[in-house]
């Protein structure tokens, strides 16, 4: 559909925070607000009041955009669709997210994972433009992946779980999955990290072990996206990602791993393809928007 009303209620719904806006078709933000994600119950009180306050204000909007935190239920069909199913998030397993906003605010409800919907958004407007195969990594407190094909959101049967992609752990580490031993998301997230070197990753040193250990792992991510996907672009958003000179890493990383294998075409290298969003920090939420007009 196209964006034709002047306010869209947009949400980034993230396992540590709420970022919520009404923006224009244009992506101009009239307002803001990051709510923490404690309970459902308080986190969604919060965010329909804001956007009641909004309304009031004269930003009416009939449409919402979710890009969610998961696994979601994305069957149209489904008793449970827009519910977040079996998530490792304390009390939001069984959430009707989708469906209590839209009852509360009376509005028409878009939802899709926060992975897909950035991944929408950088292929809109981001680093992900004119490609026909792109996949979205975040890299933060979870490590989940989306994928645009053609323009399209990929879903399948369920949808992407590409942080729950099985690697090589990095010697004399384990990880900290509870569903799967050494997965993406136990051995890469900042929540992994933590528990892996007991301390936040965010307080690494520069020389700290741990960001080899993290390259290796996003390295052998990238090269099994490249060779089940032949992805176009990868792109690395998320808070963990943000540290200087890490996608660096993680290039040459996947460089090793590929061992010259994939025959590149004229003019592309492995880091016109692995990089990081061309929104910043604004792809998913950007990318809620980019949802109701896919």
């Amino acid at each position: 559909m196209a964006l034709t009303d002047p306010y869209y209620a947009v949400i980034e719904a993230g396992g540590t925070k709420f970022n919520c806006a009404v923006v224009t078709p244009g992506r101009d933000i009239m307002a803001e607000i990051r709510i923490p994600t404690t309970t459902p119950e308080e986190t969604l009180a919060k965010t329909v009041a804001f956007f009641q306050q909004q309304r009031d204000a004269g930003h009416a909007f009939t449409q919402m955009g979710i890009a969610s935190f998961g696994p979601l239920d994305l069957n149209p069909a489904s008793a449970t669709y827009g519910y977040i199913t079996k998530t490792p998030k304390p009390d939001w397993s069984h959430t009707n997210l989708a469906g209590h906003l839209a009852a509360q605010l009376a509005c028409e409800v878009t939802i899709d994972t926060d992975v897909n919907g950035a991944a929408l958004g950088e292929y809109r407007w981001g680093a992900a433009q004119d490609t026909n195969v792109e996949v979205y990594v975040t890299v933060g407190t979870g490590v989940g992946g989306g994928v645009v094909i053609n323009g399209k959101p990929l879903h399948g049967l369920v949808h992407p779980e590409i942080g729950h992609m099985l690697v090589q752990p990095p010697a004399g580490i384990q990880g900290v999955c509870p569903f799967h031993q050494n997965c993406v998301e136990g051995l890469a997230s900042g929540t992994a990290l933590g528990k892996i070197w007991s301390q936040p990753s965010d307080t690494f040193a520069d020389d700290h072990p741990g960001w080899d250990g993290l390259s290796e792992v996003l390295g052998d991510m990238c090269h099994n996206l490249m060779v089940t996907l032949s992805a176009e672009k990868i792109i690395l958003g998320g808070g963990v990602m943000q540290k200087h000179g890490l996608v660096e890493k993680v290039i040459a990383a996947a460089r090793g791993k590929l061992n010259d294998y994939i025959v590149m075409p004229e003019g592309i290298s492995l880091e016109d393809i692995i990089c990081l969003p061309g929104l910043d920090t604004r792809s998913g939420l950007f990318g809620a928007l980019a949802l109701l007009d896919s």
